[in-house]
């Protein structure tokens, strides 16, 4: 090969399958590998992980969001007939890099309620209409985020998005890299405490999460949440 052999070459992968995949579940980066005298390696780590989460989210998102529409649209019906408002409420939620989306929840508070996360308001009680509490204390008003999956703004697992003025908890998220992982309907952080985490400590178990991500973590993770769940724990209301 000569000199030139023993220098580091950068090529870029496009296998017509990969790339079919990533079009199609919204992933646009790519596979970089360097080749040396010793072999091939792989500087694709993140994109592997991050194509894999987001064929796993499409792939459990779109048949679930199928299953659950029954439901869904009584929950709707019932909220709409119980309270004054929309069904959905949409907020606005800081996602990866930082970029800002428009989250939907089945609407669980009154209308008339400050955009501040639930913990902080003085007597959440007073702001929850008849459904709000049911819904809150078993995750139902979350369910709408399948949308949010689908459409790539959330994935299964990752950190739970901030709300565009919870400027602390962004900042320290920032620091830590944190911020370019897409959002998650769950997390590490949730499983560990939920809304009862102070920010500096949320933010620990979010870092620890950007250190393990797989999808066996992953799964791990949604089974725990399952159960977290099932016994309403961790929820202020």
């Amino acid at each position: 090969m000569g000199a030139s052999g023993h220098a580091r070459l950068r090529a870029r992968i496009h296998s017509p399958l990969v790339s079919r995949i990533a079009s199609a579940v919204g992933v646009n980066e790519k596979i970089s590998c360097s080749h040396s005298k010793s072999g091939i390696f792989f500087q694709g780590w993140r994109y592997s992980v991050h194509l894999t989460k987001r064929v796993f989210d499409v792939m459990i998102a779109f048949p679930l969001l199928l299953v659950l529409l029954p439901l869904l649209l009584t929950l709707a019906l019932l909220i709409k007939v119980t309270s004054k408002g929309p069904v959905i409420y949409w907020s606005d939620r800081v996602g990866r890099n930082n970029r800002i989306f428009r989250m939907p929840k089945f609407r669980s508070m009154r209308i008339d309620t400050a955009q501040l996360p639930t913990h902080l308001l003085s007597d959440s009680e007073v702001y929850l209409p008849p459904l709000g509490s049911f819904l809150r204390r078993t995750s139902l008003d979350e369910l709408p985020q399948l949308w949010s999956i689908l459409a790539g703004d959330l994935s299964f697992v990752g950190p739970r998005p901030a709300l565009f003025n919870q400027d602390d908890l962004v900042a320290l998220r920032t620091e830590r890299g944190i911020h370019l992982l897409a959002p998650g309907l769950t997390g590490w952080a949730q499983v560990k405490g939920r809304d009862e985490l102070p920010i500096p400590i949320k933010v620990q178990f979010d870092y620890e999460y950007l250190q393990r991500r797989s999808l066996q973590f992953d799964i791990a993770i949604i089974l725990r949440t399952l159960g977290k769940v099932l016994r309403q724990e961790g929820v202020h209301h």
